[in-house]
């Protein structure tokens, strides 16, 4: 019997948890896979509302919990968790701070976990290297090499792209004023380096879907590319006139240069490095076609599609 631990409930690990706990659901209950949170103790212990009605939620799809905390822990202590279980997936994020996928990855070394499904839901770090960003994805490109390196873990990478939320948030900068059009506002599209530049996304519901058929059936190991949408910037405000009008929008163009200029004036700024990234266009985007979501034929939303349900 398969036993699943998740790593963190927030805006991935939740949709991975319900697409997991449905596709188990369907399975015989002499096979069916068990599938378990790691909480930290405080989050369980004393949720906030919010968290309680999720933690419910949870429960009545047959997810357990196991208290632990990751940021206090060592990699051995986590190991001791980890051994437990054949199938380990990262969703903690970036907020654990630097060292914290390298600490994750020795305990699952240590506990030896068959499969692990590591924290590098993003772009494609082989191809960004170490050194994009300023240095902000060193870590991600070290767990690659530490996997690469081993025999003993089997291991499957999937690259997102970009959650496509995100080309919406308005810091980020990409596209502004979808709060406001309602009102009367404009909706400002700034294109990051060029309006050809490409960039592939991906909802989180749609990553929970392909993960969730990745750990229960197909189980291939390596790295692998969901594409809910691949867009140039062009693209992309054509997409919003088409909602909201032409007249309602602005086009910007970010030039690389200027971008380059203000992470300068500001370098640990964590946003203005992704606009860099972005801008720069390397190892952010990849056909939709040859994605994983393609091959297993899974529907996933596009950049269209989630603009439908917006204003």
């Amino acid at each position: 019997m398969s036993r699943i631990l998740v790593l963190g409930a927030g805006e991935l690990g939740l949709p991975i948890l319900h697409s997991l706990a449905h596709g188990a659901s369907t399975s015989p209950p002499s096979s069916r896979p068990t599938i378990t949170l790691l909480i930290r103790p405080s989050t369980l212990s004393s949720p906030s509302p919010s968290k309680s009605q999720e933690l419910s939620t949870l429960r009545d799809l047959d997810v357990s919990f196991l208290a632990a905390d990751i940021a206090t822990s060592t990699a051995t202590q986590l190991a001791y968790h980890f051994q437990s279980f054949n199938t380990i997936i990262s969703c903690t994020g970036f907020a654990g701070g630097p060292g914290t996928q390298l600490k994750l990855l020795h305990a699952v070394l240590e506990a030896g976990v068959a499969h692990y499904y590591p924290w590098q839901f993003g772009v494609d770090y082989d191809i960004t290297g170490p050194d994009a960003a300023d240095g902000l994805f060193r870590e991600q490109c070290e767990v690659r090499q530490l996997l690469r390196g081993q025999e003993k873990v089997k291991w499957t990478i999937v690259s997102t792209g970009m959650f496509t939320s995100f080309l919406f948030e308005p810091f980020f900068g990409v596209v502004e004023g979808l709060e406001n059009v309602g009102a009367g506002g404009e909706v400002i599209v700034r294109a990051l380096g060029s309006w050809e530049n490409e960039v592939t996304v991906t909802t989180p519901e749609d990553i929970g879907k392909v993960v969730s058929r990745l750990v229960l059936e197909d189980q291939r190991t390596g790295v692998v590319f969901t594409a809910g949408d691949t867009v140039t910037y062009g693209r992309l405000a054509d997409l919003v006139e088409v909602k909201f009008g032409k007249d309602k929008v602005r086009r910007e163009v970010w030039s690389l240069d200027d971008l380059r200029a203000e992470l300068e004036n500001d370098p640990e700024n964590q946003i203005k490095k992704y606009r860099c990234l972005f801008a720069e266009g390397k190892g952010v985007s990849w056909d939709k076609a040859s994605a994983v979501n393609e091959e297993l034929n899974i529907k996933t939303t596009d950049v269209q599609g989630f603009l439908s349900s917006k204003g």
